[in-house]
């Protein structure tokens, strides 16, 4: 793969399993900075901001900085900057991400976007059925990710595209998606990298938001064994990914570069 001059990587299940290092994560990663190749970190994780998530990161021994970090709700933020400035937005979501989400306009009422992000407590009947009736009144809905499902240290746990695919139908709108696997989010993230999308791999545990997503981008797609990675999902999954191997660990070898 002589000519990778970028890598995006996963978070979640890929270098970390609630935010415990995965083994030899941080020892590939070291290798891939070492080899001085850019490095963006691309994540729909939408319970922490940026800054938070490199703290915790570095605490584990990562070399990164919230510099390195694009996360759902940040690409979320620009968007509503550049095509809806000014909107009233209904946030449903677990987690603060006001830091992230600079310049959106968070409203009880009168909403003109119902804004899903993560799945948590947050999500009950209540707090659904208000963002059903702003969707029957008009308002456009917009999700930072639709991701069915995530992996913890509890196992895998239930996230908000589950939530989502009965608001589409309930309301039958379809909801505009900012994070993975939007195309504009991989344009974004590879405007950061400062490479072409033919330069690029992408390092991720699930194989369509992920990694089949990079590869309609141009991308090379990368997919590991762990995180919320299943076998069955691989063998139904919409196309192929370019590479499969067992954990990040096994990056900077595929990547030909030295640990």
């Amino acid at each position: 793969m002589d000519a990778v001059r970028g890598v995006l990587i996963d978070i979640d299940g890929v270098l970390t399993v609630s935010w415990r290092p995965l083994p030899g994560a941080v020892e590939a990663l070291r290798a891939v900075r070492e080899a001085g190749l850019p490095v963006v970190l691309v994540t729909n994780t939408t319970s922490r901001t940026r800054a938070s998530i490199a703290a915790v990161l570095a605490e584990s021994g990562f070399p990164v900085t919230a510099d390195d970090i694009l996360t759902a709700p940040a690409a979320t933020a620009a968007h509503l900057a550049e095509h809806l400035p000014g909107a009233r937005c209904a946030l449903l979501n677990s987690g603060d991400i006001a830091e992230d989400l600079t310049g959106v306009r968070v409203v009880s009422e009168d909403a003109d976007v119902v804004l899903v992000g993560g799945a948590g407590p947050e999500f009950g009947y209540d707090a659904l059925n208000r963002a059903f009736g702003h969707l029957q009144r008009g308002a456009r809905l917009i999700a930072m990710h639709r991701n069915l499902y995530w992996r913890t240290s509890d196992g895998l746990q239930l996230d908000s595209g589950a939530f989502l695919l009965g608001l589409e139908a309930a309301a039958r709108t379809e909801a505009e998606v900012t994070g993975k696997p939007s195309p504009a989010f991989f344009a974004a993230a590879l405007h950061r990298l400062g490479v072409s999308a033919g330069e690029a791999v992408m390092v991720g545990d699930d194989v369509e938001s992920d990694v089949l997503a990079a590869q309609r981008a141009g991308i090379t797609g990368v997919l590991v064994r762990t995180g919320k990675f299943q076998q069955e999902t691989l063998d139904g999954a919409s196309g192929r990914p370019a590479h499969v191997v067992g954990s990040f660990a096994d990056v900077p070898a595929l990547l030909g570069l030295a640990q």
